[in-house]
C-alpha cells in the first residue's frame, strides 16, 4: 500500500510541475500564437500513445502522433509488435523490410513519400508519412491501403483496433507456442524459473491413516477392526507399513482349505509392507520394489506375496492412447477410488444397486489398476482389487520387462518367479514373451508364454496370449465414435493342465454396452453374454444393465438370467430408484423379482436426509422373503476436518447389531512445521508447503529478523490447497508421487506493491509420503522514476520514446524502458544496491542530440516498505 501511495503521489507531482511549465510556456508563446493564427498555419502533430489491439492476441501501447483526429503509428513500433521484420535507416529516413513472407519486401521512403511493396508502388501525400525525432509515422488507412492491416481508431479512447486476414507473424507465434507448451506438458517437459529435484533422505515420516469398525452384537459375541497405515522414507525409498488387527477375523479362503475358519487376530497375511525405490530418469531400471508386491499370475494363486521386483517402467503417465470401460457392482452407495500406478485418477459413487463405471485410461506400458471401497459408514475394504487391462502397448523400438521373485503366504510357502519382456515393434502392434514359475503346481510348474496387442484400425484393439500346456486366448475390441463398446473374449484351456484350479474347457464372453444422453436422461446399458464349457456339461450366464438418471431420478435395472442344459432357466430382475421427496429427503426403494415363481425375492428401502452440510442420517428397511428374514435400522455418519465419524444400529430379526466406525489420515513435516489432519486417505500421495518471506538483505535465505509475508497466490494443477493464518504458509496436498507439478507465484495479493517474486515458475518433483518446504523469497524492489524533457531555444518540452537504461555497479545492465508520451519513465524491481541511469548512448547519437547530466548515481536502500526515487530529469539538446 505505501508503494501504491508513492507511485500515485510522484506521478500527481510530476504531471504538477509539466502542466505549470505549460501555463508559463503558454504565456510566452501567446504572441507568437496570435501571429500563427494570423497567419492562419495548420496546428502541429501531437505525440502521444495509443493502445493498439490486435484481435485474438492483445494490445500494447505503441508511440504516435494525432492531428485533426486523425493517427499517425510509428512503423517501427508496430511492426514489432505484430512480429514483422524491419530495419530503419540510421537518420529514419527510411524503414526496409519484408511483410510475413521473405518474398514480401517493402521500402518505405520518407525523402521521395512513396512505399514500395511486392513490386508495387504507393505514392504518399506530404502529411501521410510523418518524420519525428524518434522514427517515422504512417496514418493509420494507410496500413490497410498498401499493407492490408485493417486499422479503426478512436480518437476518444486513443486506441486502434486492427484486423487481418492473413495470419500475422504475432498471432502464429501464440499460436505455436500455445500447441507447443500443450506438447510439454504432454511429454512432462516442464520450463520453470527453479527446479527442486526429489531429495534422497536417510529416514523421514510424513503420513498416517487410520480407520477403526467396532460391532457389537448383543446376543452373540462382538469384534472390533482396526487399521493402521503409515507412509514415509527409509533409505531413501518410498516406505509403507499397514497393520490389520481383528479380534474375530476370519480367512476368506477356498472352502476346501486346511487353515479356513482359523481364528487369527493378528494375521500375517493381512499385513502389508513395501519399500520402494524409483527413478524415473534412469531407463534401464527405474523401479525396486521389497516386500509385499504386485504380480498378475497365469497359475491360480490367492495369497499375496512377499518379495523383490525389478522394472524399468516408469512410475508417471505416458501418453495415453485411449480408454476401456470398467464397470461391476458393489455394495450401494460405496465410495469407488481408480487407482492406476498408485495414483488415483478417479472416483464415482455406486448407484442404487452398487453398480459402478469407469472410463480407464489406456497408457503405454503396464499399468497397475488397483480399487479401494469405502462404504458410508467408515468400512473400507484393503482387499483391493488389482485390474489387468488386457492390451498392453508401448512406443515403437521401446523396450519394457519387469522381473518377480518371492515366496507366497500359503500353506506351503509357494516359490514363484515371473519375468515378462515386452517390445514395440511398430507403432501399432507389441510384442510380448515371457516365463513363470510356481513350485506348488502339479506336474509342469514352469510355464513359458508370448503375448501381443495390436491395433488393427483406430477402434479395433486385438490381444492375444498362449501359454504352453496351459491355455490360449484372445480379446477383441471395438469402439465407436458415438461411444458404442463392443468386447469378445475366448479362452481354450489344455486338457488336463494343473495351474489353474478351474475344470473349465472353454470360456467364452461378449459385452455390448453404449451411453445414451438426451435432454432429459442419461443411461448406461451393458449386455454381457458369458458361456463356461465344462468337460461334461455348460451353463450360460447373462446379465442386461440399465443404469442412469431418467427425469432426475437414479434408476438401475439389472435383469439375469442363468441357462443350463435340460434345466428351466432362472430368471430375476433388481430394480433401484433414488429420487428426492420433500423435506430434501433421498428416497430409495429397491425390488427383486423372480420371473420362474413370479413372486418377489426382496425388497428393500431407504431414505436419507444431509444434516448440517457434513451429515447424513438414514433409516431403511429390508425383507427377504426366501430366507424370511427382516432387516431394519438407522445409522448416522458426520465428515469433520480432521476424520469421518459413523454409527448405525440394526436389527435382524431377533439380532441387534451396533456399528461404530472412524477413519482419517494425519500428516506431518518437521521441517515446514506444518501438522495437518484428513478425513480420507493420504498416504501414497505427496505435497508441498510454501513459505513466503520477505528476503529484506536479497540473499534468498530466510534469515533472523525477516518476517513471512501473506497475501501469496498461486497457480498450479491437482491437488488440493490449505492456508494457514497462523503463519502464512500454503500447503498444496493429494498430489501425485514422482510427479513434475509446475506452481506460478503471483505477488498481485500482498499488501505492498514493491514487494515482488523474482522467480515465480517453480517445478516440484513430489515426494511420495512427504511435504516439502519450498522457501520463496520476496524481494523488497526499489522503484525510480523521472522525466526527460527536450530543450528548444528557452523551452523545455517532454520527450517521449527516449530509451532510459539502468546499469548495477559493476556495468551490467539491468533495464532499458522508454519514455512515455510525456516524457516519463518509471522501473520497479531494483534490489537494494547501487546503480547508475542515464540515456541510451547509441539512440542519443542516432538523433543527434546530448544530455546536459550524462548520468545519476543511485542508491536502492534495503526498508521493509520499499525506498522510491522520484526527482531523475533528463535535459536533452540537438546538436
Amino acid at each position: 500500500m505505501t508503494g501504491n501511495i508513492v507511485h500515485i503521489t510522484t506521478r500527481f507531482l510530476h504531471h504538477c510541475r509539466v502542466i505549470c511549465m505549460l501555463l508559463l510556456a503558454a504565456i510566452a508563446a501567446l504572441p507568437a500564437l496570435a501571429t500563427d493564427i494570423d497567419n492562419d498555419e495548420d496546428p502541429k502533430f501531437e505525440e502521444t500513445s495509443i493502445m493498439v489491439v490486435l484481435q485474438g492476441f492483445g494490445g500494447a501501447e505503441i508511440p504516435a502522433v494525432v492531428k485533426d483526429e486523425t493517427a499517425y503509428l510509428s512503423i517501427t513500433d508496430m511492426f514489432n509488435f505484430l512480429r514483422i521484420r524491419n530495419t530503419p535507416s540510421e537518420n529514419y529516413d527510411s524503414i526496409s523490410g519484408f511483410f510475413i513472407s521473405q518474398d514480401a519486401v517493402f521500402l518505405i521512403d520518407k525523402k521521395h513519400n512513396r512505399i514500395s511493396y511486392r513490386d508495387k508502388e504507393f505514392r504518399l501525400g506530404p502529411e501521410e508519412l510523418v518524420k519525428q525525432e524518434t522514427g517515422l509515422y504512417l496514418r493509420t488507412d494507410d496500413f490497410n491501403k498498401v499493407f492490408g492491416l485493417n486499422c479503426q481508431f478512436n480518437f476518444r479512447s486513443l486506441s486502434v483496433n486492427v484486423t487481418s486476414k492473413f495470419e500475422l507473424p504475432a498471432m502464429r507465434e501464440m499460436r505455436q507456442q500455445l500447441m507447443y507448451s500443450n506438447l510439454n506438458r504432454l511429454k512432462g517437459n516442464i520450463r520453470a524459473d527453479t527446479t527442486i529435484p526429489r531429495s534422497k533422505q536417510l529416514f523421514k515420516f510424513g503420513m498416517a491413516d487410520w480407520s477403526v469398525v467396532s460391532t457389537q452384537r448383543l446376543q452373540n459375541v462382538n469384534d472390533t477392526w482396526f487399521n493402521l497405515t503409515l507412509g514415509g522414507t527409509f533409505a531413501g525409498g518410498e516406505a509403507t507399513v499397514s497393520l490389520n488387527y481383528n479380534n474375530y477375523a476370519r480367512q476368506q479362503l477356498l472352502p476346501a482349505h486346511p487353515d479356513s475358519n482359523i481364528i487369527r487376530p493378528f494375521d500375517q497375511r493381512q499385513q502389508y509392507y513395501r519399500l520402494r525405490f524409483v527413478n524415473n530418469e534412469r531407463p534401464w531400471l527405474r523401479q525396486v520394489i521389497a516386500g509385499k508386491i504386485f504380480t498378475p499370475t497365469i497359475a491360480s494363486l490367492f495369497a499375496p506375496v512377499v518379495g523383490v521386483q525389478v522394472t524399468n517402467a516408469p512410475t508417471t503417465y505416458r501418453r495415453s492412447y485411449g480408454s476401456y470401460t470398467l464397470s461391476n457392482f458393489t455394495d450401494p452407495g460405496w465410495t469407488v477410488e481408480l487407482y492406476i500406478n498408485n495414483a488415483l485418477v478417479d472416483y464415482t459413487v455406486a448407484d442404487a444397486a452398487g453398480f459402478y463405471t469407469f472410463q480407464v485410461p489406456l497408457v503405454y506400458g503396464n499399468s497397475q489398476i488397483r480399487l479401494r471401497f469405502y462404504g458410508p459408514w467408515g468400512e473400507e475394504r484393503f482387499q483391493e482389487e488389482n485390474i489387468n487391462i488386457p492390451f498392453n502397448f508401448l512406443p515403437k523400438n521401446e523396450f519394457e520387462y519387469t522381473a518377480s521373485a518371492g515366496v507366497a503366504e500359503d500353506t506351503t510357502n509357494s516359490k514363484l518367479g515371473r519375468v515378462q519382456l515386452n517390445y514395440g515393434l511398430t507403432r501399432n502392434i507389441t510384442v510380448g514373451a515371457g516365463v513363470e514359475y510356481l513350485s506348488s503346481i502339479r506336474k509342469a510348474n514352469t510355464l513359458p508364454f508370448v503375448t501381443t496387442s495390436m491395433r488393427i484400425a483406430a477402434n479395433l484393439l486385438f490381444s492375444g496370449e498362449y501359454t504352453h500346456g496351459v491355455r490360449a486366448r484372445g480379446i477383441l475390441s471395438y469402439r465407436s465414435r458415438n461411444n458404442l463398446q463392443a468386447e469378445l473374449n475366448y479362452t481354450k484351456y489344455k486338457k488336463g493342465q494343473t495351474a489353474i484350479i478351474y475344470n473349465w474347457r472353454e470360456e467364452r464372453k461378449a459385452i455390448v454396452s453404449k451411453p445414451f444422453f438426451t435432454k432429459n436422461f442419461s443411461l448406461f446399458t451393458r449386455l454381457t453374454l458369458n458361456q463356461i464349457v465344462l468337460p461334461v456339461s455348460s451353463y450360460t450366464t447373462t446379465e442386461w444393465l440399465l443404469s442412469g438418471a431418467v427425469f432426475n431420478v437414479g434408476t438401475n435395472l439389472s435383469t439375469y438370467a442363468i441357462f443350463m442344459k435340460d434345466e428351466s432357466p432362472f430368471v430375476y430382475s433388481n430394480l433401484a430408484l433414488t429420487f428426492r421427496i420433500p423435506g430434501k429427503i433421498m428416497l430409495t426403494p429397491q425390488a427383486q423379482y423372480e420371473y420362474n415363481s413370479h413372486r418377489f425375492m426382496a425388497i428393500r428401502c431407504e431414505a436419507g436426509k444431509y444434516l448440517f452440510r457434513n451429515g447424513y442420517l438414514n433409516v431403511s428397511y429390508e425383507k427377504n422373503y426366501r430366507n424370511g428374514i427382516t432387516n431394519y435400522g438407522i445409522g448416522l455418519r458426520y465428515d469433520f476436518s480432521f476424520a469421518q465419524i459413523g454409527f448405525s444400529l440394526w436389527r435382524n430379526n431377533n439380532l441387534t447389531t451396533l456399528v461404530e466406525s472412524a477413519r482419517g489420515s494425519i500428516i506431518h513435516d518437521g521441517r515446514s512445521g506444518y501438522t495437518g489432519t484428513n478425513s480420507r486417505s493420504s498416504v501414497g500421495s505427496g505435497g508441498v508447503v510454501f513459505v513466503p518471506f520477505l528476503d529484506l538483505n536479497n540473499n534468498e535465505r530466510q534469515d533472523a529478523g525477516e518476517p513471512r509475508v501473506e497475501g501469496l497466490q498461486l497457480k498450479y494443477n491437482g491437488g488440493r490447497m490449505i492456508r494457514s493464518l497462523r503463519d502464512t504458509s500454503i500447503a498444496i496436498l493429494d498430489m501425485e508421487p514422482y510427479a513434475a507439478y509446475l506452481f506460478e507465484l503471483e505477488s498481485k495479493g500482498f499488501e505492498n506493491i514493491s514487494w515482488q517474486i523474482k522467480k515465480p515458475a517453480i517445478k516440484v518433483i513430489i515426494e511420495p509420503n512427504q511435504l516439502r518446504r519450498i522457501d520463496v523469497p520476496v524481494s523488497v524492489a526499489g522503484e525510480v522514476s523521472g522525466v526527460v524533457y527536450l530543450k528548444e531555444d528557452t523551452l523545455l518540452k517532454e520527450q517521449g520514446g527516449i530509451k532510459i537504461c539502468i546499469y548495477k555497479s559493476d556495468s551490467t545492465l539491468v533495464k532499458c524502458i522508454l519514455t512515455e508520451s510525456d516524457g516519463y519513465f518509471n522501473y520497479m524491481g531494483l534490489p537494494p544496491g547501487d546503480y547508475v541511469i542515464q540515456p541510451d548512448a547509441a539512440q542519443l547519437k542516432k538523433l543527434r542530440m546530448s544530455t546536459q547530466q550524462p548520468a545519476y548515481n543511485l542508491h536502492i536502500s534495503s526498508r521493509k516498505e520499499g525506498d522510491v526515487i522520484d526527482d531523475i530529469e533528463f535535459i536533452l539538446e540537438k546538436k
